[in-house]
């Protein structure tokens, strides 16, 4: 449905009016997946939808604490615009703001007329059409976890896990959280039309795990996408700070972004199912994973993006920390569920919840998509618990490493895009560089008394 055939804007400006809303967020993502959105009052949506919004192109590089970084496009080009149009195939109400819809931007670059080069959503429809040219549709069903905190004055960071609760892990209902966080946020979610199917309280205090339905992997990531922002919202509501760093906290484990993939063929099969292959799975199945197991340094660049990420790693924490498989096995870092047929699937356990949807997705998809090319086998699954340097590969240490990784492996940065790697290895370097630089708390603890 375009934007900018006038019937169709009459018809949603109707059914908006007639249910009350006067604004729409319209929204994109930016690098690390923070929404950037500008309010538009409805009686300027057709303006909106005809000329489009204009956002400075450095938006993308932009760090969390509002610094422009130096990568090209942006500060040595005068900072030029962006153009971001309403899509509106893809409203939906917020049910925590009365009188607000939402929907997603289109955002091009007005100097090409072509996508931004650095639009994740973008870069995840390349590489889905990518898919297609070799007839697989690849569905996605995403895993996310997060912490909730509330205001703790005194305390270092000024926020505690709301609650503290310990040992409450895969539990729901009041002993786990007592005002009921998860059983409010789970029917607002539903009511935004995000897709959520379950909740429950995860391993550490305050720790929060929903799942979303499995979806076509561009509806996928736009969902999940609107979920972080959402929790985040939500929270924000009721004074509290949803977080979906890696490992906020040193004594607590940390928050997983996993990811269930599977490929349709062009008549709707899944692909990855295989009654007489091995393992039950098909030959399209483990050639993808073992492309995935292949471009995993370079994928950990955006499956663990952030300087913190690397400290939610090691044995025994449930987070992968070896590049392997296995066949139910949540030691792994690829583990498959035990379905097949409709449900045959492989599951990503490599990503932490700060990464940004979209790269994830189209990070994942393109290694499956080199191993199915490559037509490689994976090696034998894991047996028993994992966490043996002996048996496999150690993941990267530390997000340089990873994205010397992604630099180094010309395969997939080939195959996600010359100018989005370019600047996405800018802009997370010079991450890695202002954190080199930055003096920490754990240093003056440890120094300052006794040397």
């Amino acid at each position: 449905m375009s934007a900018h055939d006038t019937p169709d804007i009459t018809r949603h400006l109707e059914r908006l009016a007639a249910d009350g809303i006067d604004v729409v967020r319209v929204t994109y993502p930016d690098l690390i997946g923070t929404d950037r959105a500008r309010d538009v009052l409805l009686d300027h949506l057709p303006s909106a939808c005809a000329h489009g919004l204009a956002f400075c192109r450095a938006v993308y590089h932009t760090s969390p604490q509002g610094d422009v970084i130096p990568i090209a496009g942006g500060l040595e080009a005068g900072l030029p615009d962006v153009c971001v149009r309403p899509d509106l195939s893809t409203l939906a109400p917020l049910p925590w703001e009365p009188g607000v819809a939402v929907c997603l931007g289109e955002v091009s670059d007005p100097a090409t007329g072509g996508p931004a080069a650095e639009s994740p959503r973008d870069l995840l429809r390349a590489v889905l059409a990518r898919c297609a040219e070799h007839g697989l549709r690849p569905v996605v069903g995403p895993e996310l976890e997060y912490f909730l905190l509330e205001p703790a004055p005194g305390t270092p960071s000024g926020w505690r896990r709301a609650p503290e609760t310990a040992g409450a892990v895969y539990t729901a209902g009041l002993r786990a959280d007592p005002d009921n966080h998860l059983l409010r946020t789970l029917r607002q979610l539903r009511d935004a039309g995000i897709g959520v199917v379950t909740g429950n309280h995860e391993f550490d205090g305050g720790q929060y795990e929903i799942n979303l339905v499995h979806s076509e992997a561009l509806d996928a990531a736009d969902r999940a996408f609107r979920f972080k922002s959402a929790i985040k919202e939500l929270a924000r509501k009721e004074g509290r700070l949803a977080t979906f760093m890696a490992k906020p906290f040193g004594d607590a484990g940390g928050s997983g972004f996993h990811l269930h993939l599977s490929c349709e063929d062009t008549d709707g099969r899944n692909a990855f199912d295989d009654p007489s292959g091995a393992h039950g799975l098909s030959a399209i199945a483990r050639h993808a994973l073992a492309g995935i197991l292949a471009h995993t340094p370079a994928l950990a660049a955006l499956a663990n993006p952030t300087v913190n990420s690397y400290k939610r790693f090691g044995p025994d924490t449930l987070a992968p920390w070896l590049i392997d498989w296995g066949l139910d096995n949540r030691s792994a870092m690829v583990r498959v569920p035990p379905e097949r047929g409709s449900g045959a699937r492989l599951e990503l356990r490599l990503g932490d919840a700060s990464a940004n949807p979209y790269l994830l997705i189209a990070g994942t998809i393109a290694a499956a998509l080199l191993g199915v090319l490559a037509a490689e086998e994976p090696p034998a699954p894991l047996e028993g618990y994992g966490y043996d340097t002996a048996r496999s590969a150690v993941l990267p240490t530390s997000l340089p490493a990873a994205l010397d990784a992604l630099e180094a492996d010309t395969a997939l940065a080939e195959l996600l895009g010359k100018d989005f790697t370019t600047s996405f290895l800018s802009y997370k370097r010079n991450e890695v560089e202002r954190f080199r630089r930055h003096v920490t708390d754990w240093e003056f603890t440890e120094y300052a008394y006794h040397l």
